[in-house]
């Protein structure tokens, strides 16, 4: 595997800042949580972000059509590019991508049955500092486009568990509401950009463990447990 610190995108690599991608399939809330992360990075720390929409639902737009299997390829290209373009921008801090040429190479896979696209795009998904995986428990919600079922939204997830596991990928999962997922985005990162950007944690300053799935091939188990902490907390630390 192909170590963070080879790759101009690392953290710690002069003038070339981290990326940290976003993952989930659809109605999972990455774009959300990406457009949340990054106006919080520059409003309360003041860090310059550089954020990279997702290629392939722009593309969706702009053709009216979901893509072809012969059109996969360039998607997840112009993906990788646009990520690898934004660490060359003077004064960036971090670049925070909505998704990633792993995305696209999955859908290749789940709808056409084509896996082609998947060992470079694992070669590529290396290379960045931080993989936040977006949990199953945002309820699933059409967009009267492009979006297809819970089934294919699950599938998603079980291939990209696959992948980043086979390819030996640390990866961070969100669960959560807004607030919640921000929270622990943000200090998920912290570790990637070496500065406090929360409060402690209550629960670790009272000596409560605070559950925190770290890597995880069950997604109902996330799920589970998560549900659980939440029935457990007081109104005051739900707050």
């Amino acid at each position: 595997m192909t170590r963070v610190t080879d790759h101009p995108c690392a953290p710690g690599t002069p003038h070339t800042p981290p990326v940290v991608c976003l993952l989930g399939g659809e109605s999972t809330g990455k774009s959300t949580l990406a457009q949340a992360l990054a106006h919080h990075l520059e409003q309360v720390h003041g860090l310059r972000v550089a954020l990279i929409p997702e290629t392939l639902r722009a593309w969706c737009e702009a053709a009216g059509r979901a893509p072809e299997c012969s059109e996969q390829a360039a998607i997840a290209a112009e993906q990788s590019r646009q990520i690898a373009e934004a660490t060359q921008q003077p004064g960036v801090d971090l670049v925070i991508a909505d998704t990633s040429a792993l995305v696209v190479a999955v859908y290749s896979e789940l709808y056409f049955a084509d896996a082609s696209l998947l060992a470079p795009a694992r070669a590529e998904q290396s290379r960045y500092a931080l993989n936040l995986l977006m949990g199953l428990d945002l309820p699933w919600t059409p967009d009267g486009l492009f979006r297809d079922s819970p089934a294919i939204r699950d599938a998603t997830d079980a291939l990209l568990r696959r992948e980043l596991d086979a390819a030996g990928l640390p990866y961070q999962t969100i669960h959560g509401q807004q607030e919640a997922r921000l929270q622990q985005a943000l200090r998920a990162l912290e570790r990637v950009l070496g500065q406090p950007l929360v409060p402690p944690d209550r629960n670790l300053s009272e000596g409560r463990v605070a559950w925190n799935c770290e890597k995880c091939s069950d997604p109902a188990c996330e799920h589970r447990l998560f549900s659980q902490l939440i029935q457990q907390q007081s109104p005051e630390t739900r707050a």
